[in-house]
């Protein structure tokens, strides 16, 4: 193994991400677990929600590999994908459009500024219904619970008691609470299975939030849905037809926060 990493460190509205570019030298592969626990650690190491390599892949701009903070790989990421389309354009993969591949499938993006990246994810078909919440996979599985306010909710509490409750113990699931606001915005704030935190911001949670919602409301047609995230604005794009939710894109920033180079001992 090499005796340092050169990284970069991305965040979308607060969701923060280790990238390095893999394309010439596997220096981390998923065998790594406790190596990329160890970047992400935000008091020993770089400090991420997740890692992620950029990799060269046949027939795509590239390739993304995504790791939670535990070490683990993991599923898809709305905001980590905008991120490394971002990084990619920084590397001069990609200008401002791109078809990557992911752990579910290929996706589509584009650059409308160098620090806003609207993300294409996987059509959703199906939306399971409980007593107080919707199930549905956005790329990850979650779970969308609506309150009447995001006050008073403790996010890691609550959202730890159903990740780590029948039936989604043994596989996890990441848990959203969402607030409807008078103007239509959602105010949506999550806990993440794999970083096992609440987060500051969770791209394939808020479009499961914003599908949701959809569901709840009985909404039809082209439908735009404003996000507001303790981490920031993002903004979820798609088609609700009686079928399913089609043309589905996650809409915000993606901005650079630092680069350096991580040694090894």
């Amino acid at each position: 193994m090499a005796k340092s990493i050169p990284f970069f460190k991305y965040q979308g509205t607060g969701n923060d991400f280790v990238l390095i570019d893999a394309r010439q030298k596997r220096l981390i592969d998923p065998t790594h677990e406790a190596l990329i626990r160890q970047m992400c650690d935000r008091r020993f190491g770089i400090g991420a929600d997740g890692l992620m390599l950029l990799r060269e892949a046949p027939g795509y701009d590239f390739e993304m590999l995504y790791f939670n903070s535990d070490g683990r790989p993991s599923t898809m990421c709305g905001n980590g994908g905008r991120c490394i389309v971002a990084f990619a354009h920084r590397l001069g993969v990609v200008q401002d459009q791109c078809r990557f591949l992911a752990v579910d499938g290929p996706h589509q993006a584009r650059l409308v500024r160098s620090d806003w990246v609207e993300l294409q994810l996987n059509d959703v078909h199906e939306v399971r219904t409980g007593p107080d919440f919707y199930c549905l996979h956005t790329g990850s599985p979650h779970y969308v619970r609506f309150v009447p306010s995001l006050k008073g909710i403790d996010v890691l509490a609550e959202g730890r008691a159903v990740r780590y409750t029948e039936p989604f113990i043994r596989e996890g699931i990441n848990v959203n609470f969402v607030a409807v606001q008078p103007d239509g915005t959602l105010q949506v704030a999550t806990y993440e299975r794999g970083v096992e935190a609440e987060t500051l911001s969770c791209g394939t949670g808020v479009t499961a939030a914003a599908i949701a919602h959809a569901v709840c409301q009985g909404l039809q047609g082209s439908l735009t849905v404003p996000i507001h995230t303790k981490g920031g604005a993002l903004e979820v794009r798609f088609e609700a037809e009686p079928s399913g939710y089609r043309q589905v894109w996650l809409c915000g920033p993606a901005q650079v926060v630092f680069e350096g180079v991580y040694g090894l001992s």
